[in-house]
């Protein structure tokens, strides 16, 4: 069978930037998206149309056709004071070239590097881990299947469910209630996946939790 708009594909792949290997899928833990879902970065999609189970594809991603170019609009002072939970500050999460969610001005869970602590700031990363990068792709199909209408309605793990209804298949259940004024979220490795968000924030921007596959449709 091959790959066609709404069927089920499995891929191992593995993605170089700038000559390392930076993450990878193997055939024992595949990758499982739905074609022309929007679910794969689009230049993906194309290079894998029409491919069948066995077949190995190479694809090089600009920036322009994944994450787009590094901003530095997106790196930006904010007060200490926007890391106290409760009036402590949470000096666990404030460590040189960590990702920490944090939620932006729509109350949507992104997450941005901490890239330097000063006495009374902290100068913060909103770009994509992968913003300017080249990516390039070597995949290997898997499997194609026919998708099932409960899987073309909620997704193959509930993505295209309301947020209140979206549970990750990694266990964590995605959303959290956050009162005003505060400024983190739930810790590295809680809620969903990693707590990786799509869109964009207009000041600050949103990037995929650390750990999520590169492959991912912005």
């Amino acid at each position: 069978m091959k790959i066609e708009y709404n069927k089920v594909v499995e891929i191992s792949y593995e993605v170089e930037v700038e000559g390392k290997v930076t993450d990878s899928a193997t055939k024992e833990a595949p990758l499982d998206y739905i074609q022309g879902q929007h679910m794969l970065i689009p230049k993906l999609e194309e290079a894998l149309e029409g491919k069948e189970p066995g077949d190995k594809v190479t694809c090089t991603v600009l920036p322009e056709d994944a994450y787009g170019d590094y901003d530095l609009k997106k790196v930006f002072d904010i007060p200490k004071s926007s890391f106290e939970v409760n009036g402590q500050l949470r000096e666990d999460l404030l460590v040189v070239g960590k990702y920490i969610p944090m939620l932006n001005g729509q109350g949507v869970v992104c997450h941005a590097m901490i890239v330097d602590i000063k006495e009374n700031d902290v100068t913060v990363d909103f770009n994509l881990p992968m913003a300017g990068k080249t990516l390039v792709f070597t995949m290997e199909v898997i499997s194609v299947r026919e998708a099932t209408e409960k899987e073309l309605t909620e997704g193959l793990h509930g993505e295209f469910l309301p947020p209140e209804e979206h549970h990750c298949h990694c266990g964590g259940k995605c959303g959290h209630h956050h009162e005003e004024g505060e400024g983190c979220c739930h810790e590295e490795g809680e809620g969903c996946c990693g707590g990786g968000c799509h869109g964009d924030d207009e000041e600050g921007g949103c990037c995929h939790g650390e750990g999520e596959g590169c492959c991912h449709s912005n």
